[in-house]
């Protein structure tokens, strides 16, 4: 109700960026790409001590599985409501407030005995994760320009995740199987990252402009129908195969349709809001999410979400069966576990480097559909793996080739989202890229649930602790390598005729010129032009 909220005076963030010596601009990087590591850290290596949780809280593994299930729900529900946010009254605050936030909930985590309580504090935690990282690439994008610069710190901010892999997984099991605390270190170090991150964002992010939108008024109907609608489906994706009678349990059937009605609601909501903006009376705030920015770059800005959601549906797959291959048929300790998925660190982080190095070089088509046919590598590597072949033969060149096409979509597709994206959507857009890497990681897992429960279910002869067979473990492989192979073909088939998405300084006056008014709609057109769109 009533009309657009006026703006402050003060800078606008169409201006240019403050000048900031080269020391702080690497230090506000490591700042936003430390946010990255705490978000990979709190979401997946939670995973690997999930024996020691449920034996020590008396619960049962499948259970404890909501300790991720929880974070990413609420993570991936509140992502576009906390990326408008951000864009709209200050993405320093929702930083700072998120990893604050976050850092006190893990201290919370830590000294838990309760499985309930637990799972709660991992919902409210999600929350956190929500606020700070849609603002760190909305950070990024206004602190630097199309330069090789934004280059580089949009390859470091994503060599975060491979980083925080790490320190989830590989540390996570030295701190839980040598500490006295067991599995409650993981919680206190992150809760020390969660400082780290609220110290450097206060010092070295630099202070909030106004937006460049006249109408700061927010979309809540349409934030509260997107957020419950997926609230609903990717809770329906994470316990459908949990449920007493699978995927055809009545609530799981009611859930999905109630969500999936929300969702087309909020489309629908979001279509009449855009074009209601036009009207001379208009009365209605601005849409959450403008349904135009999909058709951005002829409809290329929608492929490339649709293969980030794909691609998270791949690796993540990948990465979840592998692990439990070890764990349950191979039956190795935690630490041997992380060791053989250790590889995965040095191969992400130098894929970011490589990204770095030929993002203004190579098209977009040829990193990501090279990235995506490497994930698939990996699980067809795990889809035919023998288990009295050595680790070097089937799990070391798996575990190298999984995260290429991650980080590659990341660190290609976040600069490409920025590149079409106008300065006051740069949250929103980010939120919206990795709410469909959330919903891709539930819906991968959730579909490869299926033929593993298939065949472990109709199996009588046992593989492993868990009683499931290979057969079983190979299955769920095979449903990560049809995901990669779709992203694959996606990408050759409609991202072809997109230029290089980095900026190259040989190319220095073509940008300037396509980005010298950044809070016109023209940059869009100027940027696309530039990437050859």
């Amino acid at each position: 109700m009533g009309g657009p909220v006026a703006l402050d005076d003060g800078p606008r963030e169409d201006e240019a960026p403050p000048q900031r010596p080269a020391w702080k601009s690497v230090l506000l990087v490591l700042t936003c790409t430390l946010a990255m590591i705490l978000n990979t850290a709190s979401t997946n290596g939670i995973s690997i001590f999930f024996p020691v949780i449920g034996a020590d809280l008396d619960v049962a593994e499948e259970l404890v599985q909501w300790l991720v299930s929880a974070f990413s729900l609420s993570s991936g529900c509140f992502l576009l409501l906390f990326g408008r946010l951000a864009d709209l009254y200050g993405r320093k605050k929702m930083y700072v407030g998120g990893t604050l936030y976050m850092g006190i909930l893990h201290v919370g985590c830590g000294f838990t005995h309760n499985i309930t309580t637990l799972f709660v504090l991992r919902g409210l935690q999600g929350l956190g994760a929500a606020a700070f990282i849609p603002a760190c690439l909305g950070i990024l994008a206004h602190a630097f320009p199309p330069s090789r610069a934004r280059s580089a710190a949009f390859a470091t901010f994503s060599a975060g995740a491979p980083i925080g892999g790490t320190i989830g997984t590989q540390l996570g099991a030295v701190l839980t199987q040598y500490t006295t605390a067991s599995w409650r270190s993981t919680f206190y170090l992150l809760a020390g990252i969660s400082l780290l991150c609220t110290i450097g964002g206060l010092l070295l992010i630099d202070a909030d402009l106004l937006s460049t939108e006249t109408d700061r008024r927010v979309d809540w109907l349409g934030a509260f129908l997107v957020t419950v609608g997926l609230v609903f489906v990717i809770f329906v994706l994470s316990q459908g195969s949990l449920a007493s009678n699978g995927w055809k349990t009545g609530y799981i059937i009611a859930l999905l349709i109630v969500g999936v009605l929300f969702i087309a609601l909020f489309i629908a909501w979001q279509y009449h809001l855009e074009k209601s903006q036009s009207a001379p009376e208009n009365r209605h705030p601005p849409p959450l999410m403008k349904l135009s920015m999909w058709t951005r770059a002829k409809g290329k800005f929608a492929v490339v979400q649709i293969i980030a959601f794909l691609q998270w549906s791949s690796f993540l797959t990948w990465n979840f069966w592998a692990q439990l291959y070890y764990e349950n048929y191979l039956q190795l300790s935690p630490v041997h576990t992380a060791l053989r998925l250790l590889p995965m660190t040095i191969a992400g982080l130098s894929c970011n480097l490589f990204v770095m190095l030929v993002v203004s070089r190579m098209p977009l088509v040829v990193l990501i559909s090279c990235g995506t046919l490497l994930t698939g590598l990996a699980g067809l590597l795990f889809a035919i793996i023998l288990p009295s072949a050595p680790y070097w033969a089937y799990g070391f060149p798996a575990a190298i080739a999984s995260v290429c096409g991650a980080d590659f979509v990341f660190a290609a597709g976040t600069l490409f989202i920025a590149k079409v994206s106008l300065p006051h959507e740069q949250s929103l857009a980010g939120g919206l890229f990795q709410t469909l890497t959330q919903f891709g990681t539930a819906f991968g897992l959730a579909i490869s649930t299926i033929p593993f429960d298939s065949i472990a279910n109709s199996s009588e002869s046992g593989g492993g602790q868990d009683g499931a067979p290979l057969a079983a473990y190979q299955a769920a492989q095979w449903t990560a390598f049809g995901f990669a192979m779709f992203c694959t073909v996606l990408a050759v088939l409609f991202l072809r005729g997109v230029g290089a998405v980095g900026t190259d300084e040989r190319r220095k006056e073509e940008d300037v010129e396509g980005t010298s008014t950044p809070g016109n709609e023209t940059v869009v057109e100027k940027e696309l032009e530039v990437t050859g769109t």
